[in-house]
């Protein structure tokens, strides 16, 4: 499926990453739609977390509630986003604690901690198969941006 984003939500997204990352952590953010319009990304949640260079983990407590939300609201999330230090990929860590583990679910990792022109330049998308294992796609066959 490919889902489209508005321009302004990317732009929030990278706003959260500077901010929240301040040039020096790893940050993340929830692409979510509704479940009625399955390829419409609506909005950029900004999950609660700690993080370092190396890293991030999500409050247990906060995703729990989250989960509700979601259920509630008759949405979904549609792609996990964060950055790196360096050059953008899956690493080891993503790929074994994704915050979805459906197949088709895509993480998106940008690099230099969102530092860079707001965009995928350089960016990283990963698409987690049948089998549990994430492989690399092209970002304009999933993402466009409206």
């Amino acid at each position: 499926m490919r889902y489209q984003l508005a321009a302004s939500l990317l732009e929030e997204t990278f706003t959260h990453f500077r901010r929240c990352g301040a040039g020096v952590r790893e940050c993340q953010a929830l692409w979510v739609g509704p479940w009625a319009h399955p390829h419409l990304i609506t909005e950029v949640v900004h999950p609660r977390h700690s993080a370092s260079a190396a890293g991030f983990q999500l409050d247990d407590a906060w995703l729990s509630d989250f989960w509700t939300r979601l259920a509630k609201e008759e949405v979904g999330i549609r792609v996990q986003c964060h950055t790196h230090p360096g050059a953008a990929y899956h690493s080891a860590v993503d790929d074994a604690f994704p915050v979805i583990t459906t197949p088709g679910f895509l993480s998106l990792v940008i690099p230099r901690f969102g530092l860079g022109p707001v965009g995928f330049e350089r960016a990283f998308l990963a698409q987690i198969d049948e089998a549990g294992h994430w492989d690399e796609v092209a970002i304009a066959e999933f993402l466009e941006i409206v």
